[in-house]
């Protein structure tokens, strides 16, 4: 019954979003964003820093939502709402009593979208010096949850019908690939989870520096699922290997392969209180369309071949936060 619930909510968002004050505490998000236009605001955003106006693709994705009237954004839509925020006119002025649908979408994407674009540096030799320096960048910076070089296939699957155990619906995306392939951590955060859950075999739980996205990574692989040394409490930076594409699950004892198919199950939760985090109604999100957001921005990594560690190529820096 807990599942069916989160599917409900998810759909019945813009009954009464003016309810919410910014205060309070959503209980839904709906997020009805294909990748088409993630990518299109993505682009918006980006060509627009250092302009006089810089936009941000929340602000952009949230108007656009409001101008299609909750329904599915379409690229021209983003376009549209671009063109909009580039007038001399702020939100308030541009939608008058529409207004609070915009702070409650602009909220709620933020939630979804608020750690996957910004500044960050990566670590690499200059080819004329042969020097390490630091290459700064803006734009995605939150990674693929497989790493660079390997392959995986995947699809629109949120929602689907599961049956282990009870009758419930598929809350993340299925990334089929081979075993042993490398998992990497999306974003940065904090292991608040690792072990055995008898649904998603041995899994890990990552939450976000700002506390509002849980993501979950499951049926890892079968003896040797994690990343040396990852630990609960444990701080990793997006772009870090984690643990290793398996097929364990669906048994209450530990370290069985009963999955038919090797994959990642990956899923992101929203936690705008930490009495969401476990209990009837909680807020999955369906993260199909992020997952082919960030294929375009995927973390090279090698095993060390004196100690056999994984470890990412090139050293990462977030600089929003550091």
């Amino acid at each position: 019954m807990k599942k069916r619930i989160i599917l409900c909510l998810l759909t019945v968002s813009l009954l009464c979003p003016s309810a919410h004050a910014e205060d309070e505490v959503l209980h839904w998000v709906d997020f009805n964003v294909p990748y088409e236009a993630l990518q299109a605001a993505l682009e918006v955003d980006i060509a627009s820093q250092g302009n006089e106006k810089a936009l941000n693709w929340i602000d952009v994705l949230a108007l656009a939502a409001v101008r299609s009237g909750g329904n599915r954004i379409s690229v021209q839509a983003v376009r549209n709402a671009a063109h909009e925020l580039n007038q001399n006119q702020s939100p308030e002025e541009l939608l008058g009593g529409q207004y609070k649908y915009f702070a409650y979408y602009r909220r709620a994407y933020g939630a979804v979208l608020g750690g996957l674009v910004g500044n960050c540096a990566i670590e690499k030799e200059n080819p004329d010096t042969g020097e390490k320096e630091w290459v700064a960048s803006y734009g995605l910076k939150a990674f693929s949850p497989i790493a660079a070089g390997y392959r995986y296939s995947h699809c629109a699957d949120f929602g689907k019908r599961r049956s282990y155990g009870f009758a419930r619906p598929h809350l993340g995306n299925d990334l089929m690939g081979a075993l042993g392939t490398p998992i990497i951590a999306v974003e940065s955060g904090t292991v608040e989870a690792l072990g055995w859950n008898q649904y998603g075999g041995w899994r890990i739980g990552i939450r976000s520096d700002d506390s509002l996205r849980y993501y979950y990574y499951a049926h890892l692989r079968k003896d040797n699922p994690y990343a040396d040394g990852l630990t609960v409490g444990q701080h990793v930076q997006a772009g870090d290997v984690i643990g290793f594409m398996g097929r364990t699950g669906y048994s209450t004892r530990e370290n069985v392969d009963n999955i038919e198919t090797v994959h990642l199950h990956f899923g992101m939760q929203l936690i705008f209180d930490e009495s969401q985090k476990e209990c009837d109604s909680e807020i999955w999100i369906d993260v199909y369309p992020i997952v082919r957001l960030l294929s375009a921005h995927r973390s090279s990594v090698r095993r060390n071949a004196e100690t056999g560690v994984w470890e990412r190529i090139y050293p990462y820096k977030d600089l929003d936060i550091e």
